[in-house]
């Protein structure tokens, strides 16, 4: 069913897609885990909006994906002196306007 055509029946989505999904949410719940055994700073940005999405999907809003993206993506349009680390962090920095 990759042709972007959703079915209107709620069992059928279910059907289709709930051991994808499952095994996703099982991949997060184990990621949760480890870093919650590791040691170290809890304040790391990403951590802080990976959070924030959790509450997002408890919400019945039906812009999910949507704010979900926006919490995860750093929309800064000036480019910065160096970068403090190879690759993007994948998350605004708590204060920005993304976290309005």
């Amino acid at each position: 069913m990759g042709d972007g055509v959703i079915p209107a029946d709620k069992k059928r989505v279910l059907d289709l897609y709930f051991l994808e999904h499952r095994a996703k949410v099982l991949d997060v719940a184990a990621f949760l885990d480890r870093y919650d055994r590791a040691a170290g700073d809890d304040h790391d940005p990403r951590m802080l909006a990976l959070r924030k999405t959790i509450e997002v999907l408890q919400g019945d809003t039906p812009d999910r994906a949507k704010r979900v993206l926006e919490l995860l993506s750093d929309v800064t349009a000036e480019p910065i002196e160096s970068a403090p680390a190879k690759g993007a962090t994948g998350a605004p920095e708590p204060g920005t306007a993304e976290w309005d």
